[in-house]
């Protein structure tokens, strides 16, 4: 079985985010950027694939050179070889055509992409690269369980979970409940030190189509100063409540 896990280069929640060019462009510097926490749910599931039934599994992500250091860290958790694609993503759309233009050169049975980013959460890619290479998608994905070319899987909806059944290829959102946090695999040294030994290949983007277009960055604002109110006085919390707050 051939895995394809699709990687997303995303900044770590930590990290301050400010912008530049009268905010239209992300100001990288002094980031720290990690692997997008669903994709990683999914390359956990990838490596049980690996380990259970020997799928070979490829992690790719559409990016420039500072991409490489988390996909040699996927190759350290365990994939086989990963793949990046020299391409400035300007949007989901645009990157939908450079994976799908992978997957057209290979054959893959399973495509794992996280159900969305933690920078932009769009949310876009796996649907689309879905219709574009004709496979089924179910998003959201908590369990998948494999019989030969035979798919059973379950997700999150409101109010529940869908089981849905398929056939292989497919493509999946990721997220957690496909594995949980702490089943996430720590590289070790063994596993970094084979990392350098792994290919990582990287190829020229196509020709594709920007959808999309961002006008301008805008930051959440500041939060106001809140007021204390002394547990026993709950005549001056009501009064608050009612006349400043106006929620009551």
């Amino acid at each position: 079985m051939n895995v394809l896990v699709c990687i997303s280069n995303v900044p770590d929640t930590t990290s301050k985010i400010n912008f530049i060019d009268n905010d239209k462009l992300f100001d990288t510097n002094g980031v720290q950027f990690i692997i997008n926490p669903n994709d990683e749910f999914g390359l956990t599931r990838a490596i049980w694939l690996q380990q259970k039934d020997q799928a070979i599994v490829t992690v790719v992500t559409v990016g420039d050179i500072s991409c490489e250091p988390i996909l040699r860290k996927c190759l350290a958790i365990g994939a086989n070889k990963a793949v990046r694609i020299d391409y400035n993503a300007l949007d989901g759309f645009a990157v939908a055509e450079q994976l799908k233009s992978l997957c057209e050169k290979e054959s893959y049975d399973l495509i794992i992409c996280g159900r969305e980013s933690i920078d932009y959460n769009g949310g876009m890619v796996g649907g689309m690269l879905a219709q574009m290479l004709g496979f089924s998608y179910i998003t959201n994905c908590i369990s998948i369980d494999l019989n030969g070319n035979e798919v059973e899987a379950k997700r999150e909806i409101d109010g529940g979970i869908e089981t849905l059944s398929s056939s292989l290829p497919i493509v999946i959102g990721a997220q957690k409940g496909l594995v949980e946090e702490s089943d996430l695999i720590i590289p070790n040294m063994r596993g970094i030190m084979q990392a350098r030994q792994k290919p990582l290949d990287v190829l020229a983007s196509v020709n594709s189509s920007v959808k999309s277009s961002v006008d301008q960055f805008e930051k959440p604002p500041v939060k106001g100063s809140v007021k204390l109110v002394d547990p026993e006085n709950i005549d001056e919390l009501i009064s608050l409540l009612h006349n400043e707050a106006k929620v009551i």
